[in-house]
C-alpha cells in the first residue's frame, strides 16, 4: 500500500511547487484513491496563486481538503478523479473535492462513483458542472426564457451549456474573446461580443468577475430581468450601476455561490451526483482546452494564472507520476 505522495502546493505569489506528503493509515470507512486525472479551476486558483484572496473570505475559501492557511503554504484545488485502491467502493472510479495529489486518503462518503457512462478524463468537470447547476437553480429560467450568460470562462461556459437543455430558451453566451464563438457552439448556443449581445432579457447569468461585465449584464435586462452573479472578485471592490434604469426596470440582482445548495429539498451529495449524471453527454469535452503531466504543474499553473497558456479547464494527467 502506498504510504507516501506527492501533492502541489501553492507556495507564494505566483509560485508552486510539487512537494512529498505522508499519507494516513486508512481507517474501517476510508478510501485510498489514487489519481488520474485533476481540474484546474483557472479563475479561483489564480486568486489564491497570487494571494488574493480577503482576509475576511479565508474560512468561506477553503477548499474541503486544503491544507495550509491563506495566503501561503496551501495545498488547494477540488477537481479530482481517481480509482480507490483500498476500502469501500474498491476499484471504482471517483471524484472527489480533493487538491492536486498523486494519492489521498478520505472518507468514504467524501467521494461520488463517477458513473459508466461518464469517462474519467470528462469527469474533472464535476466541481465545474456542479456550480452550473447551483447558478441554474438559482435562476429558475422558465419556458421561452431570453438569456445571455456574460463571460465565457469555464463556469460561465459550463452554466451556457446547462441552459441550452431547456425547452425553448435562447441562450447567448457573450464574451470579448471571439475564439468563444466556437466554443459556443459546439454548445448549442449562439455568441456575441458585449456592445452587440441582444438586449431586454429575461435573464442574464454574470460570470466574467469584471466591473465591465457586470455593468453590461444589468443593461442587457429588459424590465423585471433579474441577474444571478456567478463571479468571485477576490480582494478587488466592484462598483456596480444601482442608479439610471437600475430602479426604473426593477431589476433583481441576486448572488450565487456552490457553498451552500440553492435547494431546500436537495443535498450536497444530490447536486454532484446529478452533475456527474449530466456529464455523461460528450459536449462537455468542449470545455477540456488543455492537458498537461502532473509534473509540469509548478510551470503551468503560472501560466494558466498569466494567460500566457489559455484555456477554459485544463485537465491534468498523472500516468507519468505512477511510473
Amino acid at each position: 500500500m502506498t504510504r507516501t505522495a506527492r501533492a502541489l502546493w501553492f507556495t507564494s505569489s505566483g509560485k508552486c511547487e510539487i512537494r512529498p506528503v505522508a499519507l494516513p493509515e486508512p481507517g474501517a470507512g476510508d478510501v485510498l484513491v489514487r489519481t488520474l486525472f485533476s481540474g484546474v479551476s483557472r479563475g479561483t486558483e489564480s486568486l489564491v496563486l497570487a494571494g488574493a484572496v480577503p482576509e475576511n473570505q479565508h474560512g468561506v475559501m477553503r477548499a474541503p481538503f486544503q491544507e495550509g492557511d491563506f495566503p501561503w503554504p496551501v495545498k488547494y484545488g477540488y477537481l479530482n478523479v481517481g480509482i480507490v485502491e483500498h476500502g469501500p467502493l474498491l476499484g471504482r472510479t471517483v471524484f472527489c473535492l480533493y487538491p492536486h495529489q498523486t494519492h489521498y486518503v478520505v472518507p468514504a462518503d467524501a467521494v461520488t462513483p463517477v458513473p459508466d457512462a461518464v469517462p474519467a478524463a470528462r469527469a474533472v468537470l464535476a466541481g465545474t458542472v456542479e456550480t452550473a447547476v447551483n447558478a441554474v437553480w438559482d435562476a429558475a429560467p422558465l419556458i421561452g426564457d431570453r438569456i445571455a450568460v456574460v463571460g465565457g470562462g469555464m463556469v460561465g461556459c459550463a452554466v451556457a451549456a446547462v441552459l441550452a437543455r431547456f425547452p425553448g430558451v435562447r441562450v447567448q453566451l457573450v464574451d470579448t474573446d471571439p475564439s468563444r464563438a466556437a466554443v459556443a457552439a459546439a454548445l448549442g448556443v449562439g455568441f456575441a461580443s458585449p456592445s452587440a449581445a441582444d438586449e431586454g432579457l429575461d435573464l442574464v447569468v454574470h460570470a466574467s468577475a469584471t466591473e465591465g461585465g457586470l455593468a453590461r449584464s444589468l443593461e442587457l435586462l429588459a424590465p423585471e430581468g433579474r441577474l444571478i452573479e456567478l463571479s468571485w472578485y477576490g480582494d478587488k471592490r466592484v462598483s456596480v450601476p444601482l442608479g439610471e434604469f437600475f430602479h426604473s426596470r426593477r431589476l433583481t440582482v441576486r448572488g450565487s455561490q456552490v457553498g451552500t445548495v440553492a435547494r431546500a429539498d436537495r443535498t450536497y451529495a444530490d447536486r454532484m451526483a446529478l452533475a456527474l449524471d449530466l456529464l455523461a453527454d460528450p459536449v462537455f469535452d468542449t470545455l477540456i482546452t488543455g492537458e498537461s503531466d502532473f509534473d509540469e504543474l509548478p510551470e503551468v499553473l503560472p501560466k494558466l494564472a498569466s494567460g500566457e497558456l489559455a484555456a477554459l479547464c485544463h485537465r491534468i494527467d498523472y500516468g507519468r507520476a505512477h511510473e
